[in-house]
Protein backbone atom coordinates (compact mmCIF):
# COMPACT_ATOMS: atom_id res chain seq x y z
CA UNK A 1 0.00 0.00 0.00
CA UNK A 2 1.40 3.21 -0.99
CA UNK A 3 0.71 6.72 0.03
CA UNK A 4 -2.10 6.77 -2.36
CA UNK A 5 -3.82 3.83 -0.66
CA UNK A 6 -3.56 5.42 2.82
CA UNK A 7 -5.11 8.67 1.63
CA UNK A 8 -8.04 6.84 0.10
CA UNK A 9 -8.59 4.71 3.26
CA UNK A 10 -8.57 7.73 5.62
CA UNK A 11 -11.04 9.65 3.46
CA UNK A 12 -13.57 6.80 3.26
CA UNK A 13 -13.30 5.42 6.82
CA UNK A 14 -14.12 8.03 9.50
CA UNK A 15 -13.10 7.46 13.11
CA UNK A 16 -16.64 7.43 14.51
CA UNK A 17 -19.85 6.02 13.21
CA UNK A 18 -22.12 8.59 11.62
CA UNK A 19 -24.89 9.89 13.86
CA UNK A 20 -28.39 10.00 12.47
CA UNK A 21 -29.67 13.57 12.55
CA UNK A 22 -33.01 14.04 14.27
CA UNK A 23 -34.45 16.82 12.19
CA UNK A 24 -38.16 17.09 12.89
CA UNK A 25 -40.42 17.50 9.95
CA UNK A 26 -42.80 20.42 9.59
CA UNK A 27 -45.69 18.46 11.11
CA UNK A 28 -43.68 17.49 14.23
CA UNK A 29 -42.61 21.09 14.86
CA UNK A 30 -46.15 22.40 14.46
CA UNK A 31 -47.55 19.85 16.89
CA UNK A 32 -44.85 20.66 19.43
CA UNK A 33 -45.51 24.42 19.21
CA UNK A 34 -49.28 23.89 19.40
CA UNK A 35 -48.99 21.73 22.52
CA UNK A 36 -46.71 24.32 24.16
CA UNK A 37 -49.17 27.15 23.38
CA UNK A 38 -52.11 25.15 24.78
CA UNK A 39 -50.15 24.46 27.98
CA UNK A 40 -49.26 28.14 28.40
CA UNK A 41 -52.87 29.22 27.77
CA UNK A 42 -54.13 26.65 30.29
CA UNK A 43 -51.63 27.91 32.88
CA UNK A 44 -52.77 31.53 32.37
CA UNK A 45 -56.45 30.59 32.69
CA UNK A 46 -55.76 28.51 35.80
CA UNK A 47 -53.86 31.40 37.40
CA UNK A 48 -56.72 33.83 36.62
CA UNK A 49 -59.28 31.44 38.10
CA UNK A 50 -57.16 30.91 41.22
CA UNK A 51 -56.65 34.66 41.67
CA UNK A 52 -60.40 35.30 41.39
CA UNK A 53 -61.12 32.59 43.97
CA UNK A 54 -58.52 33.94 46.40
CA UNK A 55 -59.81 37.50 46.01
CA UNK A 56 -63.39 36.46 46.80
CA UNK A 57 -62.27 34.51 49.87
CA UNK A 58 -60.16 37.31 51.36
CA UNK A 59 -62.36 40.17 50.15
CA UNK A 60 -64.54 42.40 52.27
CA UNK A 61 -68.05 41.30 53.18
CA UNK A 62 -70.66 41.81 50.49
CA UNK A 63 -72.23 45.25 50.60
CA UNK A 64 -69.61 46.85 52.86
CA UNK A 65 -68.92 49.50 50.21
CA UNK A 66 -71.60 50.65 47.84
CA UNK A 67 -71.60 53.44 45.24
CA UNK A 68 -74.93 55.23 45.56
CA UNK A 69 -74.61 57.99 42.97
CA UNK A 70 -72.10 59.88 40.88
CA UNK A 71 -72.21 63.19 39.02
CA UNK A 72 -69.80 64.35 36.35
CA UNK A 73 -68.34 67.75 37.22
CA UNK A 74 -66.02 68.12 34.23
CA UNK A 75 -64.34 66.09 31.57
CA UNK A 76 -62.39 63.97 34.06
CA UNK A 77 -63.76 65.05 37.44
CA UNK A 78 -66.80 63.71 39.26
CA UNK A 79 -68.46 63.62 42.65
CA UNK A 80 -69.31 60.20 44.04
CA UNK A 81 -71.62 59.38 46.95
CA UNK A 82 -70.68 56.09 48.63
CA UNK A 83 -72.04 54.19 51.62
CA UNK A 84 -69.77 52.46 54.08
CA UNK A 85 -71.81 50.77 56.78
CA UNK A 86 -74.27 53.37 58.09
CA UNK A 87 -72.25 56.39 56.91
CA UNK A 88 -72.27 58.07 53.54
CA UNK A 89 -69.28 59.89 52.08
CA UNK A 90 -69.26 62.47 49.31
CA UNK A 91 -65.98 62.11 47.43
CA UNK A 92 -64.42 64.35 44.80
CA UNK A 93 -62.63 62.20 42.24
CA UNK A 94 -60.12 63.61 39.74
CA UNK A 95 -57.22 61.99 37.90
CA UNK A 96 -54.74 60.96 40.58
CA UNK A 97 -56.72 62.63 43.37
CA UNK A 98 -59.60 61.53 45.62
CA UNK A 99 -60.82 63.84 48.39
CA UNK A 100 -63.56 63.56 50.98
CA UNK A 101 -65.88 66.50 50.45
CA UNK A 102 -68.47 65.71 53.11
CA UNK A 103 -69.37 62.97 55.59
CA UNK A 104 -73.11 62.39 56.04
CA UNK A 105 -74.08 60.88 59.37
CA UNK A 106 -77.69 60.33 58.27
CA UNK A 107 -78.57 58.53 55.07
CA UNK A 108 -79.70 60.40 51.98
CA UNK A 109 -81.96 58.18 49.92
CA UNK A 110 -84.71 59.01 47.38
CA UNK A 111 -83.49 62.49 46.45
CA UNK A 112 -80.34 61.03 44.88
CA UNK A 113 -81.92 60.09 41.59
CA UNK A 114 -84.03 63.24 41.43
CA UNK A 115 -87.05 61.37 42.81
CA UNK A 116 -88.81 63.28 45.54
CA UNK A 117 -89.87 61.09 48.44
CA UNK A 118 -93.62 60.64 48.81
CA UNK A 119 -95.10 62.70 51.63
CA UNK A 120 -98.20 61.48 53.40
CA UNK A 121 -101.21 63.79 53.20
CA UNK A 122 -101.64 63.98 56.96
CA UNK A 123 -97.93 64.57 57.67
CA UNK A 124 -96.95 68.07 58.73
CA UNK A 125 -95.40 70.21 56.03
CA UNK A 126 -91.69 69.78 56.67
CA UNK A 127 -88.76 70.77 54.55
CA UNK A 128 -88.11 68.27 51.77
CA UNK A 129 -84.90 66.33 51.85
CA UNK A 130 -82.07 68.13 50.07
CA UNK A 131 -81.12 66.88 46.64
CA UNK A 132 -77.69 65.54 45.77
CA UNK A 133 -76.95 68.70 43.82
CA UNK A 134 -77.77 70.97 46.76
CA UNK A 135 -75.64 68.81 49.11
CA UNK A 136 -72.74 69.01 46.68
CA UNK A 137 -73.01 72.78 46.33
CA UNK A 138 -73.29 73.14 50.12
CA UNK A 139 -70.18 71.03 50.71
CA UNK A 140 -68.27 73.09 48.14
CA UNK A 141 -69.28 76.29 49.96
CA UNK A 142 -71.49 77.72 47.21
Amino acid sequence: MGVRGLAWASANAPFAAPVASSVAGPAGGTVRVTVAMVLVLAAVLAAAWLLRRLRSISGSPAGALEVLAQVSLGTRERAVLIRIGDRQLLLGVAPGNVRTLHVLETAVSGALAGVQPAVAADAPDTAARPSFKSLLLKSLGK
